[in-house]
């Protein structure tokens, strides 16, 4: 009896190795499409491209563009002891804000992003 709880035990541990072993994952690489800075969050990638003069944000679902036309986006920008909050609306393919910010290297920004029928997002970006 122990024999056949033996050989039980020894099958199923394999069968869960050969399981674990599969070769399909569900990681994907997130790569800038536009030269940005992608974080994933909500299962949703989004892109910050921060410039001296304007930041957008691009949002992909798997690869696909998802369309901001009724999306709106609040970001918070940390440069040093600096603190900026830029509205950003949508302009087609991106949710874009115009002026003047103080982008460097290493300067954080918090994205606070509504998108309709989804949750709001909360992304965190260092900005390179």
């Amino acid at each position: 009896m122990k024999l056949i709880q033996l050989f039980t035990a020894v099958s199923l541990a394999l069968s869960g190795a050969a399981f674990a072993a599969d070769s399909h994952s569900h990681a994907h690489e997130h790569k800038g499409l536009q030269g940005g800075v992608v974080v994933e969050a909500n299962h949703l990638d989004f892109e910050l491209v921060a410039k001296p003069d304007t930041i957008k944000l691009y949002i992909r679902d798997h690869d696909k563009p998802l369309s901001v036309k009724d999306a709106s986006a609040k970001v918070t920008l940390l440069s040093g002891a600096n603190k900026t909050e830029v509205t950003l609306a949508p302009t087609g393919e991106a949710l874009e804000a115009k002026g003047t910010f103080g982008i460097a290297a290493g300067a954080k920004a918090v994205a606070v992003v509504n998108l309709p029928g989804k949750k709001v997002a909360t992304v965190r970006f260092v900005v390179q």
